[in-house]
């Protein structure tokens, strides 16, 4: 496998310039339901695909594999890693405990992380991004999971004194429900899924597709069941020597679009943050040191 993409989607989406009509069919299939559309006998995985047997032993070893096997194994391996708990991540990280500071490794881990996934960030989209969160026609709702929830939080405190009509949605499942009455047709909906994936979240992407809202979705490398629904997927690179996934990475893209969606929004911004800094004067909410 390529030493710059981590997992079979990669692969495929780094590869795909490179397929014959028929390997893109099969790339397309391979992603539908990803990655266990992978996990059947060569033979099932070309049914599905539409495509021969040939086909797929090409295209797997097109993308850097030896052959199906290998393929595969990396597919399982994704599957492993998509349902590890913290404890699982942790003693998996043990046994192969570096002798350098902890300190290093994490720090290199993370760098190693940001390398990566700037490296596979699609420009195109990053600008099609900022230009839907930054057009204040279109409402626009933020929500994350039990982890991603602070994350989310903090793109939604940012992005609330950049425009108006930002919505911060609740992950609390009985809640959300009543956010979606108030999603319309090209509004814009943020979500936030990391892998042991929420069901709930999920749920919430499909009804605000429904509802004909634009997804933004802010992902791992082995990307949210919510892919599928989305109209742009950023796929961010966490795992770290720890039992938790790194956020860092995904913070460091957060705070670039917060800075992207100012730039094309500063009018409007410059006179929001001027009236919110006499609202803090008023109400002396900092200190100040003058």
């Amino acid at each position: 496998m390529s030493e710059n993409a981590s997992t079979v989607a990669e692969l495929l989406q780094s590869n795909f310039d490179n397929l014959t009509r028929a390997e893109r069919q099969l790339s397309h299939s391979l992603m539908e339901n990803y990655p266990v559309s992978g996990l059947g006998s060569i033979t099932t995985v070309a049914q599905n695909a539409s495509v021969s047997t040939p086909t797929v032993a090409r295209m797997v070893q097109k993308i850097g594999f030896k052959g199906f096997p290998e393929f595969q194994a990396a597919l399982r391996k994704e599957v492993e890693a998509t349902i590890s708990d913290p404890i699982a991540k942790h003693d998996t990280w043990a046994d192969q405990a570096p002798n350098e500071h902890i300190v290093n490794k994490f720090t290199e881990a993370v760098i190693d992380n940001i390398r990566h996934s700037l490296g596979q960030l699609d420009i195109d989209t990053f600008e099609k991004s900022c230009e839907l969160m930054a057009d204040t026609n279109r409402s626009l709702f933020i929500v994350g999971g039990r982890i991603t929830r602070a994350m989310a939080d903090y793109f939604f405190l940012h992005m609330q004194v950049l425009r108006k009509d930002v919505t911060h949605i609740q992950s609390i499942s009985n809640a959300w429900p009543h956010y979606l009455l108030d999603i319309k047709k090209d509004d814009v909906v943020v979500i936030f899924d990391v892998r042991r994936y929420e069901n709930s979240t999920l749920k919430l992407a499909e009804m605000a597709a429904e509802a004909g809202a634009k997804i933004i979705l802010f992902t791992d490398q082995w990307l949210s069941p919510i892919s599928k629904l989305a109209h742009h997927t950023f796929s961010l690179k966490i795992v770290v020597p720890s039992a938790w996934d790194s956020s860092v990475t995904t913070m460091l893209l957060v705070e670039t679009i917060i800075a992207d969606v100012q730039k094309r929004t500063w009018p409007e911004t410059r006179e929001r943050m001027e009236e919110l800094e006499v609202m803090f004067d008023r109400t002396r909410f900092f200190r100040k040191f003058t």
